[in-house]
């Protein structure tokens, strides 16, 4: 019955009196029946204004505070946080209760005393009059009610957080609540919606035999209402007593704050009017449990005559109320006799003073007959009550209602009474509403859950399944049997296409579409309560089948089978939001794999948005499913999408580090992360979590730049060693699989034990160091932190230390199984996997609840020991994002797609594919090119220097300390330029450039660095030796000549005199006439000797047969002289291969071998010609050291062990050096004789002989000597000297050019190069290309650079620019050195030394050229310098032109420094190739540990056939390494071996499996295009390949380059 105020209002008007308030009670604000309307509402308005200016609370007055706000991670999150100041209430209320901090109610802080205040203090004792034992604490504390800091917190906080804050103070078991006072709108409220999260367990007393339990949503749930009031003022708090009769004996709690909690003192400035609600669940035996259902007991704060609206409401939906009172007058009588006719029983609780006044007792005896009471509604609580037996007189009561009434309302009953009385409530505004809508029109059909599964979610169940288990079988390969790889592959395919066609075409029911509908149509709150009312309604249908269903088990307790089969339909009857997200991501893969195969086109796509909308939901803070916990796995292209969604709803501020958590189920894991993190992971009993949730959370901007990144994730992981998964044969595996996903994502891994069983803990360290030792071998070392739970001794810690030795010793042994699982041949501790401390890195945590009991409060130090958990984690994330670059979400999504595509695989180590290793591999390889480029080029510049040095030394002086200084100072400059490499190398790691792996394969390129210094030492080496051998020679030549140009010179002097002494002057003709004869009379006089000609031919036969002798090998009968031996006449014999006559039998199938020593020798010809050409190409006569050479390169070929493996024969050995040294001898012969011509002495005669005849007639005639001497100096001497550097510079300027240009990014690394030669392949499309890149790669490369070369600069101005810029260089250097030269030297001779020595360094300028020194050192110099200053433009121009008239290609041949050699040593690498499909290797430099290549190819295109049917053999390498095959080979013996365990014959090659399944398209284009080409190349038949391959276009062909080169 509703109590009508305006009859309230009548009889209190006939009363005289007023109630008042008595400070010394319970401090409530009084507000007199006058206080109506209008005025009593601005009063209470301007109350709550004054409070929120107070908290600094008045902007979230209009613009609520979100759950956002609170998980926020800013610099106090880091802090053991106490308020200074009133504004600071706020954030550490809702702090502490996020962390479920039971002193999260107190509200008391400390204010610093002023200077007066401490002087006080100080002279407090001696100052007159003072009393010792006075103090005040009202000068140093200050405080606030807390009940008004949760109403002003409640009130500025939107829906959802007022949801989260009831939920974390109920499992605080504060006292909710329920009606908050009228103070932001005109009538009280109702929270109903900021319960309905609450669920409570507990245990009637009806299942107690069965120790059974009921779950229910809180609202939900009818029980008996009890209510207490106060009339009036009242001398004993009614709260403290609340909370007496609500708790056991000996385990008191404050469920509601009182006078005596800490500020419980504190006036109320806003509370009075507040209705709390709390709450008694029964859980243990009837002998300890106070009730025995369950109860709600509300308590009214303020006087019910100021508050009789909620007084109001309280007596409809309450089956009893207790009034307590002191005092009973006419008014209150009045007040009283208005509730006449309500249903619930009224009970008094006097005070000791209402037990003394009669009018009180008279007045009780009036009221009896109106609310119907006897001696047992009143209740005398006296000072001499002992009250012990008052509390439980008072809980015998309540238990007399519960029994005798039968009135039961959940929270929604409330909510109905309370519209009645024109109470608001919080879930009836407009958002609330509309969501609940759209929920109920997809839940109000749904009966059975199964069912609607099946109806609703079609993609699910059996289709996802079967889809999981066709993708793993792709990479795992394990029903294969004797289908070939790729046939079964393609059948593979070919399901899966299936499946997902079958995905797509399923039809949409009309629930699922309203849900998508739902998540586009409504607006961002709208949606978040539309989720959330799905997600209760959900929980209301499941639970109502479950309960079905559980009836119906405990039913069949004696059919075993039945019970097994229910149990599973039980286990597997859950239905959650998470379902219909799931199914939305189900619909959106399918899609994309049709759109993929292009069976629909883009336009035609449906659900594009989905992605965003789930993005939207992450930023809102709900938790996305990562894997699916009921299949096992994860959708790759919804989660990539939705998470390039929100990296771009995030403006491409995504740095984040992943924290994750793992452990047995049951632990308390998601309720960990959510007290930390202030999180909404789903929380209950068994089993909650399934697969693995993660949760995003914003670092403020303050604290970004302190904390190294903008977000947190958090994963949160189902349980470990399930009890419905251990009958499963993979249960292991599930559990290893999880484990290494987790720990693989995360940046800091949480593992969660319970203490109590020691086999799980046991159980779960070796499932967590399995997961470690497999970061490890991939080089992934997130940190780890143990958490101990339900620790319950405080020395856990302590004693712990004692077992911490043992422990280690298991976890080495663990760590030791698990590398054996992993087929790690190697010795491994835990120590190598973790950097282990216990001190820092183990965590005890006391159990999160006092008891078993649903009334059981949290644990304050649980709590505690969280937040220094968190602290210690903010710590570390803090080190970590300076040790490494934090991922960014697009890393984060490659990083997922390669982690999982391992875990597919069976062999996850094997088959890992490090994405950020392969970038920062690629990175650190286009790096360290430019750095060796850098290297290699001023080292080059250095030894040309160095070489022109020498040759400008008098040979005498090469044999002094010179020719030594030079070489340790070229040492010198290797080491610095090796040091230099080192420095860039340390400094672009450093820097993070290249992504957070740098430090793993860093020393690859150490390693290469010192290959690159170490065979520049020797090309140094030998460059030096080569030019001071030339200069020696040129030496020995021109010492003889210059002996006999000086008794020419002594004798045309003689000539000149006797010409000059003659009366008669000779014309031209009898000057020339008698010139003539004086030349031929010296020449006859004079002694020349020719160089004799060496026979090389013999020299080379000689040194190859002391080779073979040395080797124990003869020369055959049949051999001839090396003078009928070229390479080219080599051909395969027989008799080349030594074999056993079984191995005889099967090289006649398969001619491996064969094959395999035809490559060998064509491959050593091709290396030996490289070496000739190079020594062809260099100035200066044969040295016997190049026979010597090339036999060392053919022995230390043959000595590998790849080659005698083959078997050949002596002959073969005998043969191949034949034929190689006889082409090298008829190189080094015409070498040899070509030097012989050019240091002929009687062909220089004849050059003489005019140029002393030109400088005799001048001489003669008295001409002027400067200009004409300036240019032959300028033609004879200097130009020379130009070309020669010109020839040096230039192939190095070229090489610097290309690699600096638009086209260097074709060069930056091999992976680079083999991307474009490979692309360019493609778009020619022409066999014979393929074939050449294929059979001849080295040469194929060779080829291209040539060509590329040509073809740059002849299209282009370049090489012009390039050669006017070395020359105007080296000229002006001339300029400056005939400037420096001219004003010290007095004669020719003198200026022409000075000149010289200047430019030492950088021309080699013959003096010897200069014919007739000793005639023209009478001319000036001044002059003939400045004549030779005019003649260098000339000069530079003539140079200019004559090297632009030289086709290229000659132009290429005449540079000291090859730039096609010194680009291709750049991008060739070692030069291997895949022993099986002869892709070349990618790794850097010449000197790596093994050889590795982004993608194989089919192995028929290696020429690879089967040995019965002679068909090309069509398998991929990278499939091949994980299916069932075999493979034979030389190395095998022929024998069979498993490909799986190809390392064993091939141990210097990693093959991995492709990353996707269309990883090799490339290659299978290239063979289905050429299938019948390739097969008459090799003589074999062509390969039968898979339908699937024919179906390949060409733009898929380059697509699946891009990926597998990472050029997308």
């Amino acid at each position: 019955m509703a109590i009508n105020q305006q009859d309230l209002g009548e009889r209190l008007t006939k009363t005289t009196e007023s109630g008042g308030s008595n400070p010394d009670q319970e401090s409530e604000t009084y507000q007199g029946p006058e206080m109506v309307g209008e005025e009593l509402l601005k009063e209470r308005r301007r109350a709550l204004q004054d409070l929120l200016s107070k908290l600094k609370m008045d902007q979230h007055r209009s613009t609520k505070l979100g759950l956002k706000d609170l998980q926020e991670i800013n610099p106090e999150s880091s802090k053991d946080w106490t308020p200074q100041a009133l504004g600071d209430l706020p954030w550490h209320f809702l702090r502490k209760v996020m962390a479920l901090n039971r002193m999260a109610r107190n509200t008391n802080f400390w204010q610093e005393a002023t200077g007066d205040q401490a002087s006080g203090k100080e002279n407090g004792r001696l100052g007159d009059g003072g009393n010792i034992l006075h103090h005040s604490n009202s000068d140093a504390r200050a405080s606030l009610h807390p009940l008004d800091v949760l109403c002003a917190v409640l009130l500025c906080s939107d829906s959802f957080l007022q949801q989260e804050i009831l939920s974390r103070m109920s499992m605080c078991q504060f006292a909710l609540p329920l009606l908050l006072p009228a103070l932001d709108s005109p009538k009280c409220t109702l929270l109903l919606w900021a319960m309905r999260d609450i669920v409570r367990k507990w245990r009637p007393h009806s299942l107690a035999q069965s120790r059974g339990f009921r779950e229910e949503s809180l609202v939900l749930t009818a029980m008996p209402t009890i209510s207490f009031v106060r009339l009036g003022s009242c001398s004993f708090s009614k709260s403290k007593l609340l909370n007496m009769v609500l708790s056991p004996s000996q385990q008191h709690h404050d469920f509601f704050i009182h006078r005596d909690t800490e500020s419980g003192n504190v006036p109320r400035e806003i509370a009075d009017g507040l209705v709390e609600i709390s709450w008694y669940f029964p859980g243990e035996k009837e002998s300890s449990d106070l009730f025995p259902e369950p109860i709600a007991v509300t308590n009214l704060r303020g006087d019910i005559e100021s508050h009789w609206l909620q007084f109001s409401f309280l007596t409809e939906v309450s089956s009893a109320v207790f009034i307590v009172t002191e005092s009973i007058s006419e008014r209150e009588y009045a007040l009283l006799s208005s509730l006449q006719g309500s249903a619930a029983q009224y009970y008094f609780i006097l005070s000791s003073q209402a037990e003394q006044c009669s009018e009180t007792l008279g007045f009780l005896n009036k009221l009896a007959p109106v609310l119907k009471l006897n001696k047992l509604n009143v209740l005398e609580k006296s000072n001499s009550t002992n009250e012990t037996e008052f509390v439980e007189s008072l809980q015998c009561a309540i238990r007399s209602i519960t029994n005798s009434s039968n009135k039961r309302v959940n929270m929604e009953a409330l909510a109905a009474a309370a519209r009645e009385l024109g109470v608001l409530v919080d879930e009836d505004f407009e958002e609330c509403q509309s969501g609940r809508k759209w929920a109920r029109e997809i839940t109000m059909n749904m009966r059975d859950v199964t069912n609607c599964k099946a109806e609703m979610l079609k993609l699910q169940g059996d289709l996802w399944n079967t889809v999981t288990k066709v993708e793993k079988e792709l990479c795992r390969m394990k029903e294969q049997g004797i289908v070939p790889p790729e046939d079964y592959k393609m059948q593979l395919k070919e399901k899966l296409s299936e499946l997902h066609a079958q995905q797509n075409n399923c039809e949409l029911n009309d629930g699922l579409i309203k849900f998508i509908n739902g998540l586009e149509q409504l607006t961002a709150v709208e949606k978040h309560h539309f989720l959330k009312w799905l997600k209760y309604m959900l929980d209301h249908i499941v639970k109502d089948e479950h309960f079905r269903l559980q009836v119906q088990y405990n039913a069949l307790a004696g059919d075993p089978q039945k019970l097994e089969e229910l149990g599973e339909f039980i286990s597997a009857g859950s239905l959650e939001v998470k379902h219909f997200l799931r199914e939305l991501g189900q619909l959106y893969e399918a899609e994309h794999a049709m759109v993929k195969e292009g069976k629909i086109a883009e336009s035609q796509r449906q659900f594009t948005p989905l992605p965003g909308i789930a993005a939207d939901l992450m930023l809102e803070g709900f938790p996305m499913e990562l894997i699916d916990g009921d299949a096992s796995n994860i959708p790759l292209q919804w989660v990539t999408d939705v998470l390039t969604q929100l990296h771009a709803k995030l403006g491409g501020r995504s740095r984040m580090v992943v924290i994750t958590v793992l452990g047995v189920q049951s632990t308390g894991k998601s309720t960990l992360l959510n007290t930390m993190f202030g999180l909404q992971f789903a929380v209950s009993s068994g089993r909650c979590t399934r697969g693995a949730f993660m949760s995003l959370i914003k670092v403020a901007e303050n604290f970004q730049q302190e904390l190294g990144c903008e977000l947190i994730l958090v994963i949160d992981t189902e349980g470990l060693k399930a009890p419905e998964l251990a009958k499963l044969e993979d249960s292991y595996e599930h559990d290893n699989e999880l484990a290494t996903l987790v720990v693989g994502l995360s940046d800091i891994t949480i593992v969660n034990m319970a203490m109590e069983n020691a086999t799980e803990m046991k159980d779960v360290l070796q499932i967590v160091v399995h997961a470690f030792l497999r970061m490890e071998e991939i080089g992934h070392k997130p940190n780890c932190q143990f958490v101990h739970q339900n620790v319950s001794d405080v020395s856990a810690h302590g004693q712990n230390m004692r077992d911490r030795k043992h422990l280690l010793e298991q976890l080495d042994e663990m760590t030791k199984a698990a590398a054996r699982m992993e087929n790690l041949h190697k010795e491994v501790t835990f120590s190598d996997i973790m950097d282990y401390d216990p001190e820092i890195q183990d965590w005890y945590l006391p159990s999160l609840w006092h008891r078993v009991h649903p009334m059981a409060p949290v644990n304050l130090e649980y709590s505690e020991s969280v937040g220094e958990l968190k602290k210690r984690l903010f710590q570390l994330i803090r080190i970590h994002s300076v040790e490494i670059l934090p991922k960014n979400i697009p890393q984060f999504t490659e990083w997922v797609k390669s982690l999982w595509n391992a875990l597919k695989h069976k062999n996850f180590c094997f088959s890992f594919r490090n994405p950020f290793a392969t970038e920062a591999y690629n990175q650190l390889s286009a790096k360290f090119s430019e750095l060796e480029w850098e290297f290699q080029k001023n080292m080059h510049l250095w030894l040309s220097e160095q070489e022109t040095i020498i040759q400008n030394q008098a040979p005498d002086k090469l044999e002094s300390e010179i020719f030594t200084q030079l070489s340790q100072g070229t040492q010198q400059k290797l080491q610095h330029e090796e040091d230099k490499i080192f420095e860039c190398l340390e400094k672009y790691i450093k820097d993070g450039a290249a992504g957070t792996h740098m430090l793993e394969i860093k020393e690859d390129f150490i390693r290469s660095t010192r290959s690159t210094t170490s065979t520049f030492r020797h090309y140094s080496h030998q460059q030096l030796e080569r030019a001071k051998n030339n200069r020696k020679r040129h030496c020995k030549y021109y010492n003889s000549e210059a002996e006999f140009r000086k008794i020419i010179e002594q004798e045309v002097d003689k000539f000149l005199e006797d010409c000059r002494s003659r009366e008669h002057k000779l014309n031209n003709e009898e000057l020339e006439r008698e010139f003539q004869a004086m030349w031929r009379e010296m020449l006859s006089e004079s002694m020349l000797f020719s160089s004799m000609k060496r026979p090389i031919f013999q020299e080379m036969q000689s040194q190859l047969e002391e080779d073979l002798e040395i080797r124990g090998r003869l020369m055959h009968q049949e051999a001839q002289s090396l003078l009928h031996y070229s390479m080219s006449s080599f051909t395969m014999k027989k008799e080349y291969l030594d074999l056993a006559w079984s191995e005889t039998l099967k090289e006649v199938f398969t001619n491996e071998r064969w094959r395999k020593a035809e490559e060998l020798a064509t491959s050593l010809m091709h290396q030996c010609s490289a070496y000739i050409g190079e020594k062809a190409n260099s100035k200066g006569d044969y040295n016997k050291i190049y026979c010597r050479e090339l036999l060392c390169m053919i022995n230390e070929r043959l000595r590998q062990e790849d080659v005698s493996k083959l078997r050949t024969s002596g002959c073969f050995e005998v043969d191949l050096k034949l034929h190689i040294l006889g082409e090298a001898a008829s190189v080094f012969q015409e070498i040899h004789d070509s030097s012989l011509k050019e240091t002929d002495p009687w062909k220089s005669l004849k050059e003489l002989k005019v140029q002393y005849f030109s400088i005799l007639k001048d001489l003669y005639l008295d001409k002027e000597q400067s200009h004409k001497r300036a240019r032959n100096f300028c033609d004879q001497c200097l130009k020379p000297a130009l070309v020669d550097y010109m020839n040096k510079r230039l192939g190095i300027a070229m090489a610097d050019d290309i690699l600096r240009s638009r086209q260097s990014i074709d060069y930056a690394s091999r992976g680079f190069f083999q991307f474009t030669t490979q692309k360019k392949l493609l778009e020619e499309n022409d066999f014979y290309n393929y074939v050449s890149y294929i059979e001849n790669y080295e040469g194929f490369v060779k080829t291209w650079i040539q060509k590329h070369l040509v073809d740059h600069y002849s299209e282009n101005e370049g090489l012009e620019d390039l050669e006017r810029e070395i020359l105007s260089t080296v000229i002006e250097r001339v300029r400056g050195a005939l400037e420096n030269s001219e004003d010290k030297s007095n004669t020719v001779s003198a200026f022409i030394d000075n000149f010289c020595q200047v430019l030492q360094k950088d021309l080699v300028i013959s003096k010897d050229s200069l014919v007739g020194i000793r005639f023209i050192n009478s001319i000036n110099t001044g002059k003939f310098s400045a004549f030779i200053q005019t003649f260098l433009s000339d000069l530079e121009q003539q140079i200019l032109a004559e090297f632009k008239n030289l086709e290229i290609e000659f132009k290429l041949s005449l540079l000291s420094v090859k730039p096609q050699d010194e680009i291709f040593k750049r991008v060739f690498g070692c030069g291997k190739q895949c022993p099986f499909c002869k892709v070349p290797c990618e790794a850097v430099g010449t000197d790596h540990k093994e050889h590795f290549a982004s993608v194989h190819r089919p192995q028929g295109l290696g020429s690879y056939q089967c040995i019965e049917t002679n068909i090309l053999v069509y398998d991929l390498c990278s499939s091949a390494v994980v299916a069932n095959g075999i493979f034979q080979c030389p190395e095998t013996q022929w024998e069979d071996h498993p490909f799986k365990d190809y390392r064993t014959i091939f141990p210097d090659w990693c093959i991995q499996p492709d990353p996707n399944i269309n990883a090799s398209d490339y290659w299978k284009f290239v063979f289905k295009e050429f299938n019948q080409e390739f097969a008459e190349r090799y003589d074999a038949e062509p390969a039968d390949l898979p339908g699937d391959w024919e179906k390949i276009t060409k733009e898929q062909a380059l697509e699946s380059l891009e990926e597998a080169f990472r050029m997308k």
